[in-house]
């Protein structure tokens, strides 16, 4: 799942190759995919891109101050840019590709989406806090105020495991699943720990981690291309979909937990003291 460095970098290609450009027109190709109908997506033809930004794991193409294209790329979802847009058409229903957008130079891209699970999500709207999932956000993790005190407050009395806080989009935006295997990697901490009952010097560490591990994969993922985000972001994966390869930092192995439809991975030596974490489908943990 594409997750905040990979969105910011993808509005920030955009920014550089679509900003300034006129729109002129749009394919649906999954309606499904579709989630708004007022102001029609017709609305866009015409329309001068004057911006391109990133609010949590959303991506917002601006056309002034009151018409906005937002796409969530969900689990399987992807940009593809074209300098020279194909001219084939477009049968809903018969390929991956979920909307197209023209460019007047002739460029523009597809948003895609593999596998039969369909959740990449399109929005054409007034405000982009029209947007459910844009008007819940949590705070953005590297915004210049969203200071070690703010985290600190966030954390404080509640009884969630750190893993799923640190995914949930109403408490800090942006952050996924990969990504939170990587903070917690680097924070030396147990993805079961209770965000509530970390201590001072806990929250700190996992502040710091979670500042830095971000920082490094935004910059990253600055300036490349759509096509090379993924390969990037695989390349810095400390842990995450590493399982049975040797950890960087100790040696040790790479283990998974799975879930339904996921997995988290970390090493036992620098996360849990040692202890093997069992399986969630197995709902215990090894003595």
């Amino acid at each position: 799942m594409p997750e905040m460095p990979e969105v910011q970098g993808l509005a920030a290609f955009l920014a550089e190759r679509a900003v300034g450009r006129t729109i002129t027109r749009t394919n649906v190709g999954a309606i499904a995919a579709l989630k708004t109908y007022d102001p029609p997506n017709t609305a866009l033809y015409g329309a001068t891109i004057t911006a391109s930004t990133r609010q949590g794991k959303f991506l917002v193409l601006s056309c002034g101050d009151d018409l906005h294209l937002v796409f969530h790329l969900a689990k399987a979802g992807w940009l593809r840019w074209y300098d020279a847009l194909p001219t084939t058409l477009i049968k809903p229903g018969k390929s991956p590709i979920a909307l197209r957008v023209a460019l007047d130079d002739g460029s523009g891209f597809d948003l895609t989406e593999a596998g039969t699970k369909k959740s990449l999500a399109v929005y054409v709207v007034r405000d982009p806090q029209e947007v459910p999932g844009i008007a819940r956000l949590g705070p953005d993790p590297l915004a210049a105020d969203f200071t070690l005190d703010a985290f600190s407050a966030l954390l404080t009395d509640r009884r969630m495991q750190i893993k799923g806080l640190l995914r949930d989009q109403a408490v800090i935006a942006g952050i996924g699943n990969a990504y939170s295997d990587e903070i917690l990697h680097a924070a030396r901490m147990s993805p079961y720990a209770i965000a509530g009952n970390l201590d001072g010097a806990d929250v700190e560490r996992l502040y710091d981690a979670m500042r830095t591990t971000l920082t490094d994969a935004v910059a990253a993922a600055s300036g490349k291309p759509p096509a090379d985000l993924k390969d990037a972001k695989r390349r810095g994966m400390q842990v995450h979909a590493r399982r049975g390869e040797t950890c960087p930092v100790c040696g040790d192995t790479i283990r998974s937990v799975f879930f339904a439809d996921r997995s988290l991975e970390y090493c036992p030596t620098c996360q849990t003291g040692g202890k093997v974490l069992a399986d969630r489908r197995l709902s215990r943990l090894l003595k």
